[in-house]
């Protein structure tokens, strides 16, 4: 089911608007290339309203934020929803310091996003509207375990209930839920948290696969957990010996330029709750 919406980015190659962080910017825009979409990187006020409107799809992440950069979100988002793309918000850091987590919850205020993604404790930051975190990794006491699934499934499906957002949380156990129904997803290695930026390469694939698959949101957005977290086991089965986390996450880029909808309806590991 999920390997259609990989093969349906392939076939229409969206374009997808990225305000995204300086530490990952040519990471996120190899990624797009790497499952099929197109990227276009812009934060200037003056130039997003124009680049937005020739896009598919809007990827905000918040992760180095100044005052150009964040008044440039609100432009671009607030074109965005008039031409009805679809918008993604990617909270890097709420709760970190209060500028991150005063514009994640602004943004919220006065965007619709399609999809909220990031970890665990950044989400539990936007869902009470203030809290902390340990830079931009998840606090341990927030992780998602066996332990607390069933309570992080009924989390994330009341706050997308809240927001009117799917709400994708990434971590050891991926959750990706709507108000009815949540993927909790498996796949992935641990290894991945020693590369900077997998969660800011997801959500600018993630933009991708929703405007590929318009009628099925929640699953492309699954599909793309799914795709990134495959690649990381794909990418860390060919390391070699000598090879560090620069090689692996090369070949992570290069695990979804070669993945197909059959490799990632083989390679995905998920239930429905």
């Amino acid at each position: 089911m999920l390997g259609k919406c990989i093969e349906n980015v392939r076939k229409t190659t969206p374009l997808v608007h990225n305000i995204t962080n300086y530490v990952t910017v040519n990471d996120v825009a190899n990624v797009l290339l790497a499952c099929g979409g197109s990227p276009i990187m812009s934060d200037e006020p003056d130039d997003v309203v124009d680049i937005t409107s020739i896009c598919g799809g809007l990827n905000i992440n918040i992760g180095t934020l100044n005052k150009s950069s964040i008044e440039a979100m609100f432009l671009a988002g607030k074109r965005a929803n008039e031409l009805d793309h679809k918008v993604l918000l990617d909270p890097v850091g709420a709760g970190a310091s209060k500028l991150r987590t005063d514009t994640a919850v602004k943004l919220m205020d006065e965007v619709h996003f399609t999809v909220i993604r990031g970890n665990i404790s950044e989400i539990k930051t936007l869902a009470q509207g203030s809290g902390t975190t340990k830079g931009v990794d998840a606090d341990v006491a927030d992780a998602v375990t066996e332990e607390s699934l069933d309570s992080a499934v009924k989390f994330a499906k009341d706050f997308a209930k809240k927001s009117g957002s799917i709400v994708a949380i990434t971590g050891a156990i991926d959750l990706v839920a709507d108000a009815d129904r949540c993927f909790v997803i498996r796949n992935g290695r641990p290894e991945m948290g020693r590369i900077t930026g997998t969660g800011c390469q997801l959500s600018g694939m993630m933009t991708a696969f929703l405007v590929a698959n318009p009628d099925n949101l929640l699953e492309g957005a699954a599909a793309a957990v799914c795709t990134m977290g495959l690649a990381g086991e794909i990418g860390w089965e060919n390391m070699q010996d000598g090879d560090g986390n620069s090689t692996y996450r090369n070949r992570i880029i290069d695990a979804i330029y070669n993945m197909d909808g059959e490799t990632l309806d083989k390679g995905a590991k998920y239930e429905v709750r």
